[in-house]
């Protein structure tokens, strides 16, 4: 059993909402998970699930339109405060982002500013942060560029962002959101525009990266390929809420919800012919202003019963498995 000391994050009844009154539409609904420290727990789910509204949700960075309804947030801060996130206002998130918490974005070329060098952006970071003189956040930089293997770290630290390939912006994010070494790093689909290639270095460097470091990484993916090579832990998310959740390996080999199964069987693996097909999800998820009563994913799912169609909520089926669902699927293939 996991002690309040080994957890660096807690998510407890999370809901958040967008729009204003009758027009407010639930993106998450009583969300609860945990991330231990020094362990990495994926996010899993098709897009619109609500994976990156939780991490936005986690780093202040909610739209206007949107807010946290109910729940809790606690975050134990490298200094062994806890804080609930859900509480904090925005200079307490400022100080908080950085050396507390840090984000790296799915799309480098959207979140990096084509104006400034890479230098200047990740060293805005240890401005706001440290009190440090140029010469230094010069040189910590370059030791960053160096740490995540950008060749000729000294020459880069001047170059622009259109002067360097994908991965090489995507590394430039993954120093520019570990430079104040962060005790939580969020990685929001950090390796999904890469080709394979360079999505197996990048997650090589983020394993490295994290046993140095020694940081929790909350990591969020549709794939769940990447999610048997990074995670310790895994939150299935389907319709804005957590319908499994399990270690990474009692999750893949005694799978618990339909949802989960029918990831598991549609991605490719070894052994299949040139006549076997891989099996997707038959549907789409459905709008969010308008789920069907009891569990949303009973319109897709093959096992729905009319039992279904009651609220059902994320309970034990075994120690430290949970799943949202009134079968229990234990011990069959996916």
């Amino acid at each position: 059993m996991r002690t309040p000391g080994d957890t660096i994050l807690s998510v407890e009844g999370l809901s958040v909402g967008f729009g204003r009154g009758t027009a407010r539409v639930a993106a998450l609904r009583d969300v609860s998970f945990t991330l231990g420290r020094g362990r990495t727990l994926a996010l899993v789910g098709e897009s619109g699930s609500g994976k990156s509204v939780t991490s936005l949700a986690l780093m202040g960075l909610l739209p206007p339109s949107g807010r946290i309804l109910s729940g809790r947030l606690d975050f134990r801060t490298p200094d062994g405060r806890v804080t609930d996130l859900a509480r904090l206002d925005g200079a307490g998130f400022r100080a908080l982002r950085g050396p507390g918490i840090s984000m790296i974005f799915q799309e480098p070329m959207s979140s990096l500013n084509p104006l400034f060098t890479i230098g200047d952006q990740i060293g805005e970071m240890l401005l706001l942060h440290q009190d440090l003189r140029a010469a230094e956040r010069r040189r910590r930089v370059i030791e960053m560029l160096e740490l995540v293997e950008i060749p000729g770290a000294a020459a880069r630290v001047d170059a622009y962002p259109h002067e360097l390939s994908g991965g090489m912006r995507q590394r430039v994010m993954i120093a520019m959101g570990l430079i104040c070494r962060p005790a939580l790093l969020i990685a929001d689909e950090p390796t999904t525009a890469l080709d394979v290639t360079i999505q197996a270095q990048i997650l090589d460097l983020m394993r490295r990266l994290q046993k140095e470091l020694g940081m929790s990484i909350l990591f969020i993916t549709h794939d769940m390929g990447v999610v048997a090579e990074m995670a310790d832990d895994v939150a299935v998310m389907y319709a804005g809420a957590v319908v499994e959740q399990a270690g990474v390996l009692d999750l893949f080999d005694r799978t618990r919800h339909p949802y989960t199964r029918g990831l598991l069987a549609s991605i490719p693996r070894e052994g299949l012919g040139p006549d076997d097909r891989l099996v997707p999800i038959p549907g789409s998820v459905p709008p969010l202003s308008a789920l069907p009563p009891g569990c949303a994913f009973a319109p897709r799912c093959p096992h729905a019963r009319p039992a279904c169609r009651e609220p059902v909520s994320l309970e034990p089926k075994a120690p430290g498995h949970l799943s949202a669902c009134i079968f229990d699927f234990a011990g069959e293939a996916a």
